[in-house]
């Protein structure tokens, strides 16, 4: 638990160094603070914050930096309450939304723009349309006895086709069986919650109804990167090379490292709608905010990323998000990503109800 002194020193420290990108010593703190607050009182309390994790000293200069236990612990604790957002990003926000809209996807491809513009980082914004995409039917057809093509259909229309493996002595019945429980349990649920529903639901009834579960298990696990494959994801990208003007970035291969990953939609994708099996990043949880090695993907582990999902009514049709430095306008970025939630929420709901 940190003290009311240590809180206000990180929070200064925070904010100082996402307007400079400069580690920050007590000397500039000293000004900032009360002066019955010595730099030798400071200095102590910055090495107390360093061992308790929450900054680090980038070199051997006296300055220290946030660490990201430390940006998570300002994000959760020492945000400014009622950051409001500047005219010009309210005008921002209005200027998508000013013209009738007819084509949603027209939306979140100018949305993915106009995050990047507002914020000078990378807008990413995930189309209605995966989470709209259920699946209308799974079958296997075998090729002989050791192989089998899997059909993957889609509401959207979409087949595909993946040829699997089949492990050594499962049997046609077995494999039987267990098709038909994908199919009774999964018919008709977003490719988006298939994977979590088959680590939640599924695993225990294949156990109570297949014969040899391990080998049933092993096709499972077969078949499942198709099943939650990203095919029809639709990832609009605004900024995309904002970064390069960062001082973070000026290391070329770890930009160019992030550049390569964000060609790739479904990984992208992934990224976007987070981890399904950790309470946090549940699909009901509006906002999330990922720092550094929070991040899944291991090239966005010197970013910060921040997400928040759109709506028609209770059920979340996209994700728009902003990936950055850890060095992060946090308070800004996070009442702008509120703002324009909540603007797409409301239009998307008026449009699918016309």
């Amino acid at each position: 638990m940190l003290t009311d002194r240590q809180m206000r020193i990180l929070r200064l420290i925070v904010d100082d160094y996402v307007r400079s990108a400069e580690p920050i010593g007590s000397r500039t703190l000293s000004k900032q603070m009360a002066l019955d607050i010595s730099a030798a009182t400071i200095r102590n309390e910055m090495a107390d914050l360093e061992e308790l994790g929450y900054l680090e000293q980038p070199h051997t200069s006296a300055g220290r930096v946030p660490s990201q236990q430390g940006y998570r612990y300002y994000v959760d604790n020492l945000l400014p309450e009622g950051a409001a957002l500047t005219t010009d990003d309210v005008k921002g926000i209005r200027s998508l939304f000013s013209e009738r809209i007819v084509e949603m996807e027209r939306v979140a491809r100018e949305a993915a723009v106009m995050i990047s513009d507002l914020t000078r980082y990378t807008g990413v914004v995930l189309g209605p349309q995966v989470y709209d995409t259920t699946l209308r039917k799974l079958e296997i057809v075998p090729l002989n006895e050791r192989s089998a093509v899997v059909l993957i259909v889609t509401s959207s229309g979409a087949v595909q086709n993946k040829t699997v493996t089949l492990p050594d002595g499962i049997s046609p019945t077995d494999v039987e069986r267990l098709f038909s429980i994908l199919n009774h349990r999964l018919v008709g649920t977003p490719m988006y919650r298939i994977r979590s529903r088959v680590l939640q639901e599924i695993t225990s009834e294949i156990a109570r109804h297949v014969e040899d579960y391990e080998e049933a298990m092993k096709l499972l696990d077969r078949i499942l990167p198709a099943l939650t494959n990203e095919h029809d994801a639709r990832v609009y990208l605004g900024g995309a090379t904002n970064m390069l003007e960062l001082p973070e970035f000026r290391d070329l291969q770890k930009v160019r490292a992030v550049l390569s990953w964000l060609e790739q939609p479904s990984h992208v994708a992934v990224a976007l709608r987070g981890d399904e099996r950790n309470p946090e990043h549940a699909p009901g949880v509006r906002l999330k905010v990922r720092i550094g090695g929070e991040n899944s993907a291991g090239m966005l582990q010197n970013c910060s990323l921040i997400t928040a999902t759109y709506a028609v009514g209770d059920l979340p049709i996209g994700v728009i998000g902003v990936i950055g430095p850890t060095r992060m306008e946090y308070a800004r970025v996070i009442r702008l990503m509120q703002a324009l939630s909540d603007s797409m929420t409301d239009v998307f709901s008026r449009f699918y109800q016309t």
